[in-house]
């Protein structure tokens, strides 16, 4: 019976406080509460700032956490098959190379696949659609002639496939170094200092719960009580509560000023742009290698056009 006793009065005195906060907060946003502490502004500044920080988060989050898809940019108007997307375009390539007739080169373009599906992004799609269009060219020139167009499609598709791919690399940086940081902040260090602002939150409404009950005396209203009567049980219990409240601001404070002051947000932005940067300055160094070689395959081929229309 003891045991019982016991354990019915920790659980009165764990519930008592939660019921006292859960009272005031009614009242309060009922408009009913006689006094409501007054946060530091300094204190309510910095949450201010901290729930700036969070949205920013949460925005840059949701846009950019399509690093993550692979597909992000794959038209979804596409429809390639498996055999489509067997074999890499340097693979395919090859096997077309070592075909001596043209059924050879359609069995060689339609391999079986490889260990894994090609990537799915705009610049794979756009190699293959090149590559297929250089093959049918090839194989619609019954003369055997090397067609300028299939060669530059063929050159074309090689490089693309080379732009996808410093795409991939790109977004594996991304997801590690960007996605990895700031969702690791959003998760971790700012909901750390939610549950310090909600400690906050907590002792404040015990504290004017605890003067509301005081101010009382204990014994439901009285509008003749003085307050400055209290008994030294009664003050020391405000006292403890003040003391809690004034603990878990500063404690809170802490907190949101290490999420603010941390420099792992913008070390991790530099890190997204470093990633974009070297993907951007890589496709520009394929790009740059092809156009010349794709510009001297137009002038031969307007130069052999003239020639053979000279009498």
């Amino acid at each position: 019976m003891d045991k019982f006793q016991a354990f019915g009065k920790n659980i009165s005195a764990s519930f008592t406080p939660f019921a006292a906060r859960t009272q005031q907060y009614v009242k309060e946003q009922l408009g009913q509460a006689d006094e409501k502490t007054e946060l530091p502004p300094d204190y309510v500044e910095l949450e201010r700032r901290v729930d700036a920080l969070k949205q920013v988060h949460q925005k840059l989050l949701q846009v950019t956490s399509q690093y993550a898809n692979e597909a992000y940019d794959y038209p979804p108007n596409i429809r390639e098959s498996f055999n489509d997307l067997g074999r890499t375009i340097s693979e395919k390539v090859h096997l077309l190379s070592t075909a001596s007739s043209p059924a050879e080169a359609q069995a060689a373009f339609t391999a079986p696949p490889s260990a894994k599906p090609q990537p799915k992004t705009f610049n794979h799609a756009i190699a293959r659609a090149s590559l297929a269009g250089s093959q049918i060219l090839s194989q619609s020139d019954t003369k055997g002639t090397d067609d300028p167009l299939a060669q530059a499609l063929e050159k074309y598709a090689i490089a693309e496939e080379k732009v996808g791919e410093a795409r991939l690399a790109q977004d594996e940086k991304i997801q590690a170094r960007f996605l990895a940081g700031w969702s690791t902040t959003l998760n971790t260090s700012l909901n750390f200092a939610q549950r310090a602002r909600k400690g906050v939150e907590n002792a404040r409404l015990s504290l004017d719960a605890t003067k509301a009950k005081v101010s009382r005396g204990g014994r439901g209203m009285n509008p003749d009580y003085d307050s400055n009567n209290m008994t030294e049980t009664q003050r020391v219990e405000i006292e403890k509560a003040e003391d809690e409240f004034v603990n878990q601001t500063e404690e809170a404070v802490g907190v949101m000023k290490n999420v603010l002051d941390t420099p792992e947000p913008l070390r991790n932005l530099a890190d997204l742009i470093a990633a974009q940067l070297e993907f951007h300055k890589k496709a520009y160094e394929i790009l740059s290698e092809l156009a010349p070689v794709v510009d001297e395959l137009q002038v031969e081929q307007e130069s052999a056009g003239e020639l053979s229309q000279e009498p």
